[in-house]
């Protein structure tokens, strides 16, 4: 039973407005730990009186929700959060920026721009309580392996944790504007490769902060976007090559109808 509004009261706005919202409260109520597998979600008449939406909006935001894999719908009985997280967001990647129009592009030059100068700002400020939730973070993911949801959450918990230990207020406010692709991209991401990478990656970052190596800190991280984009970027292009292949094939003619040329 969830005891807290899920949702605020005074949205307005188009139907990718609820989508969007609606994604990012459902992050952050697992990450607080209000949702588990297997919840049973409000009903759709409380839900949209949250938003404060027509309920056909809210409906669109749980057909997503739904097609991602976060949700299974159960006509008369409700919508549950799915308790295998296996295949949540196993979808295709232009899906998952379609609800903002971000590009991988353009998401990876603002994270270049940004989070290897964070790190390297952490690196010098982060206190203790700093350095604590980096090693939560990190212990979250090595325990994540079967939890597609908390792998996610426990990431972007520890590119938070440097936003917030740079001290730059600015910044952390930032994190807020861009916290939806880069889940995004994280999802896509760890599907793609094994829990290990990603320590592989969080660990020394980690420890260059506590052992106030800034530079080393940028560098780490700077690394750690590139191969997150490489990883995307070629997805992406296998996923656009096996749409065209499809199209090739849908649009071949069968050989069996091709007529043999008349003798003379």
């Amino acid at each position: 039973m969830i005891d807290e509004p899920l949702l605020p009261t005074s949205l307005t706005g188009s139907k990718e407005n609820v989508t969007q919202l609606l994604i990012q409260r459902f992050q952050e109520l697992l990450r607080e730990g209000v949702l588990t597998q297997g919840t049973r979600l409000p009903s759709e008449r409380e839900l949209a009186a949250h938003f404060n939406v027509a309920r056909s909006s809210l409906r669109q935001a749980l057909k997503v929700l739904e097609i991602m894999g976060i949700i299974t719908q159960k006509v008369g009985d409700g919508s549950y959060l799915n308790t295998d997280t296996s295949t949540i967001l196993a979808v295709p990647l232009q899906f998952l920026f379609l609800l903002d129009d971000t590009s991988v592009e353009e998401l990876t030059e603002l994270r270049l721009l940004m989070e290897p100068g964070l790190a390297r700002l952490a690196a010098q400020r982060a206190t203790a309580d700093d350095i604590a939730l980096l090693k939560k973070s990190i212990r979250d993911l090595e325990s994540s392996s079967q939890d597609r949801l908390k792998l996610v959450s426990s990431d972007l918990l520890f590119h938070r944790a440097i936003f917030q230990a740079s001290k730059n207020r600015t910044a952390s406010s930032l994190f807020q504007t861009i916290h939806h692709a880069m889940a995004k991209m994280i999802l896509v991401t760890s599907h793609l490769v094994e829990l290990e990478h990603t320590l592989s990656f969080h660990k020394p970052i980690m420890r260059a902060i506590e052992q106030r190596k800034g530079d080393e800190a940028a560098d780490l991280m700077r690394d750690h976007i590139l191969d997150a984009t490489a990883l995307l970027l070629n997805e992406q292009t296998k996923q656009h090559e096996s749409q065209l292949h499809s199209r090739v094939i849908q649009t071949k003619e069968p050989i069996h109808k091709l007529k043999n040329p008349k003798k003379r």
